[in-house]
């Protein structure tokens, strides 16, 4: 097959992820402030998307560590092929569909590096893999951002708490709360997550872009990715960020219907800070991930709560499992496109035959802005104890909390 043409449907490919990755991501930037009624559905996924199509503009280290770091290529390294990204994009992109039919929130980040690694793998070998890479910018960042995220958002919470609580100074009882600032205060910081993930997602599928232009022979080895590929990548995340994703989003709202404005704050404040602070040292951040540590975190941070750690354990089975899933996708495709011309019509018709179909499947029960719960899926494991009545006449109840 022509090298010219196998690089243009890798590269429409790359694309159409990033608009998939633009729709799972929605709920992270946008969940707890339309939870909260700060600000309304549809405004807010415009939001993000604009925030998301500026934001792609700002930092290109990511992308470098796609296109440079995760699979070895040039002349003192593996040239990897366009087959075979065409093979890992394909199993990325197949999990996203199957995992946003489902309404599961997965990782849109270690989907794209699980069919990378699979592809590359059964195409070319192990030693094609930079295990290193792989460790200190994927695998690390994976276990310790989310917790680190959860411990800062639930520090910002009990902070927020603490400085607005009101008492009488006569009787020491408590009054009612004044925490709507915090509802302002959230459209400030939910945009500020959502220009953060334009920062570090889209520049995957830059990434993705780049090293196929290099192993297509029209780009140096090495070099960064060039203006039109952040350009096509910023408009493709965005386009998918205003999609929405509400099917996924209803299953991720399910349980954060009771998250308060501070609360809300607190974890928009540590997602933000810790996708940004990753996306200037380079790390592939999942930030779903980090999203659902920052609401679990701020969740415990307000007292009366507790944790359902067996619904916790089933996020973190959904995540274990994206790797893996991509990767056996990725490598099936590689085998596939690994008999020539054939094999590579197969998989593109086949592929693109599971998306319509799946597409059509999601029309018979359509979830949009007007029926889905807009909240982040981490919020699940957060249970809300109901306070008892005080038996006092004296105003008790925290309207705002």
């Amino acid at each position: 097959m022509d090298i010219t043409f196998m690089v243009a449907l890798v590269i429409a490919l790359a694309l159409f992820f990033d608009f998939t990755n633009g729709f799972h991501d929605t709920a992270n930037a946008m969940a707890t402030p339309i939870a909260t009624g700060a600000i309304k559905p549809k405004t807010a996924v415009a939001l993000a998307a604009v925030l998301n199509l500026v934001g792609a503009f700002l930092s290109t280290e990511v992308a470098k560590t796609i296109s440079g770091g995760l699979i070895r290529e040039g002349s003192d390294g593996i040239h990897i092929t366009p087959d075979i990204i065409f093979a890992g994009l394909m199993g990325a992109v197949l999990w996203n569909m199957i995992t946003w039919l489902k309404g599961l929130p997965s990782s849109s980040s270690h989907a794209l590096f699980g069919g990378l690694i699979g592809a590359a793998v059964v195409g070319i070998g192990f030693h094609s893999i930079n295990f290193e890479t792989v460790l200190q910018k994927v695998i690390l960042p994976a276990l310790f951002a989310p917790l680190i995220a959860g411990v800062v958002a639930y520090i910002c919470t009990r902070l927020a708490y603490a400085l607005t609580s009101r008492h009488d100074p006569e009787t020491g009882d408590k009054l009612t709360q004044k925490r709507g600032g915090f509802r302002t205060g959230q459209i400030f910081t939910s945009s500020l997550v959502a220009l953060a993930h334009g920062t570090n997602d889209a520049q995957k599928t830059m990434g993705i872009i780049t090293l196929v232009l290099i192993a297509g022979g029209t780009q140096s080895p090495g070099s960064g990715p060039q203006f039109w590929v952040i350009a096509a990548c910023a408009f493709a995340i965005a386009i998918g960020t205003y999609a929405g994703g509400w099917r996924i989003i209803r299953t991720m709202g399910s349980g954060l219907t009771e998250v308060k404005p501070a609360q809300g704050f607190s974890a928009e404040t540590s997602t933000a800070s810790a996708i940004l602070a990753s996306s200037h040292l380079g790390f592939a951040l999942s930030t779903t991930q980090v999203a659902s540590g920052s609401v679990i975190g701020s969740g415990l941070g307000r007292k009366g709560t507790s944790v359902r750690w067996g619904t916790a354990g089933k996020i973190a089975l959904g995540w274990l499992f994206t790797l893996p899933a991509s990767a056996i996708v990725g490598a099936l495709t590689a085998l596939l496109v690994g008999v020539g011309v054939v094999g590579v019509i197969i998989a593109a018709v086949a592929g693109t035959s599971a998306v319509v179909f799946m597409f059509v499947v999601s029309r018979k029960s359509h979830v949009g802005h007007h029926n889905a719960v807009e909240v982040e899926e981490a919020g699940h494991a957060v249970r809300f104890r109901k306070k008892k009545k005080s038996r006092k006449n004296t105003p008790s109840k925290d309207v705002q909390r």
